[in-house]
């Protein structure tokens, strides 16, 4: 036995190495006979310690689980200006171009729901390392493509991967990070996406010089380089303690709670609390799948709170500007192809920054704050860009103000996003589910979100052909507005609980309604005491 502060070593025969130091090895063993017991300033400084170097590891892993997020952002992002090269040089009509943007998003929800299954299979590090390897061939056979359909097929693959890699990575994150600082963790997939949407933006702008048949090949096989990395990231992030527990290795949770917590007390409270939701599951006669088609009221709470944020997050049309940021500027008045990809960078940029506020906020404010803030800001936005592509249309405004405006709009819409439901969707789909559903729920909250955002990417051109820009923008605002209501009406706040109080959240209230976090006491793992 080791004095409290000192890492244990990784499990022989684990397959899992350490990180270095910076990420919170501490190297010294001594008998606890031959000791003599520390001042009490330097037992607290041991403490503050492991806890910044628990702190790393866990940022570390974090970031290393969220890379295959970049390549969901460098694909939404860097098509927007593929597509300009792909229409010259392949000649796709404009069907063709919402399938080929549209897809994706459709195909994605097949991976998701498999990812699901495959993370209580294989484990949730396996999968992150399947996602990359499917998304890596799919982006060979695209950046390779020598007509429509192949690239097409390769798109197919692509999405596929992208499925795996934007459920798991959520549900692998909260189930290693500690209650204090899981939203900011678990926000990272989301800021990777985003870095991954302004990196794509950049690329774009950086290519839009060669010729056409080259330019969107350069632009699609820039974006294996992340996956590649993922290779590195797997040979140093620990399996989910949680997933570990369910498969009886409670001796390799144990070692991995000791690395992502402060202390041996705390590791050894996780664990009885992971090992109980556990055996609750183990103990329930039904399938996953059979719970969540035929759901209790305590499950059917979850699936509203958890199904619904997936679906405003992307029905209020978000990917509506990003794929198509060069398509409504030029509506708005921008002219040259220059202009129109440099005015989309400065949308990455904002989206990106804006998610770094919220990674700072959303354990110190709350989620539900955030989300009111970014949804009230978002409806505001869109009634604005809708109201200004309006007057432009009809030469009510000077054309250099309208641009102005419009770009400011969408600007702002994306920074509100960004700052809110963006994160706090993936966040709050990833801690309200217990043990038992966790993965499988997280992969059709997923499945929704692709399938809502595959039906804005396909039909936003269609839309806007029948009833302009700015009614399409005018419908997303309405939409938008009623996003309010739900996050008041359906969404708890969940800060600083672990995943396993966040449970006992919906477990009753008058009505039906999800409990408000003042409204209960969080004792133990199996029971709601409601204040007298």
């Amino acid at each position: 036995m080791g004095l409290r502060g000192a890492e244990p070593a990784a499990p022989s025969g684990s397959g899992m190495l350490t990180l270095p130091g910076f990420f919170g090895r501490q190297s010294k063993y001594v008998r606890m006979d031959e000791a003599t017991p520390p001042p009490e300033h330097e037992e607290e400084g041991v403490r503050a310690g492991r806890s910044r170097s628990s702190t790393r590891y866990v940022f570390a892993c974090s970031v290393f689980a969220s890379l295959n997020s970049v390549l969901l952002g460098y694909d939404v992002g860097v098509m927007s200006g593929c597509i300009l090269f792909i229409q010259r040089d392949l000649r796709i009509t404009e069907v063709q171009q919402e399938v080929l943007v549209g897809c994706l998003s459709f195909v994605s929800l097949l991976g998701s729901l498999a990812g699901g299954r495959t993370a209580d299979a294989l484990g949730r590090k396996r999968t992150i390392g399947l996602a990359a390897a499917v998304f890596q061939a799919g982006a060979l056979v695209m950046t390779l493509a020598p007509s429509f359909r192949v690239l097409m097929a390769g798109r197919l693959l692509a999405g596929i991967g992208i499925g795996f890699g934007v459920m798991i990575a959520p549900v692998y994150i909260a189930e290693i990070s500690p209650a204090a600082s899981r939203g900011s963790f678990t926000s990272f997939p989301e800021i990777f996406i985003n870095l991954g949407i302004l990196l794509g933006y950049i690329s774009n702008y950086v290519f839009s010089g060669l010729p056409d048949h080259l330019g969107w090949r350069v632009m699609l096989a820039v974006g294996i380089v992340p996956s590649v990395s993922i290779v590195f990231a797997l040979l140093v992030i620990p399996e989910s303690p949680r997933w570990l527990v369910v498969q009886d290795r409670a001796a390799e949770a144990r070692e991995v709670l000791l690395r992502v917590t402060d202390s041996e007390e705390e590791a050894d409270e996780r664990l009885a609390e992971i090992e109980a939701a556990a055996a609750s599951a183990a103990s329930s006669g039904e399938t996953v799948w059979r719970e969540l088609t035929r759901p209790s009221p305590t499950i059917r709470r979850m699936l509203v709170t958890g199904l619904g944020i997936q679906c405003f997050q992307q029905i209020t049309g978000i990917d509506a500007l990003v794929y198509y940021s060069p398509t409504i500027f030029r509506n708005a008045g921008v002219t040259t192809e220059s202009q129109l990809l440099l005015a989309t960078v400065a949308v990455g940029f904002f989206k990106t920054a804006f998610i770094a506020l919220a990674i700072v906020l959303i354990d110190r404010v709350g989620r539900k704050p955030l989300l009111y803030v970014s949804t009230v800001g978002m409806t505001v936005c869109l009634v604005v860009l809708a109201s200004t592509l309006w007057l432009l249309a009809h030469g009510a405004v000077p054309k250099a103000l309208g641009v102005a405006v419009a770009v400011l709009a969408v600007c702002g819409d994306v920074a509100f996003f960004s700052v809110g439901i963006g994160p706090v969707c993936w966040v709050t789909s990833s801690e309200i589910f217990p043990l038992r559903l966790r993965s499988q729920a997280a992969a059709l909250g997923a499945a929704v979100n692709r399938v809502t955002s595959g039906t804005v990417a396909m039909s936003f051109l269609s839309v806007s052909r029948a009833m302009s820009v700015a009614g399409a923008f005018s419908a997303f605002a309405a939409i938008s507005a009623l996003s309010v209501v739900f996050v008041h009406r359906f969404v708890p706040e969940t800060k600083g609980k672990t995943l396993e109080e966040i449970e006992l959240l919906f477990s009753g209230g008058d009505g039906g309604e999800v409990v408000s976090p003042g409204e209960v006491e969080l004792g133990d793992a199996e029971h709601l005491v409601q204040k007298g």
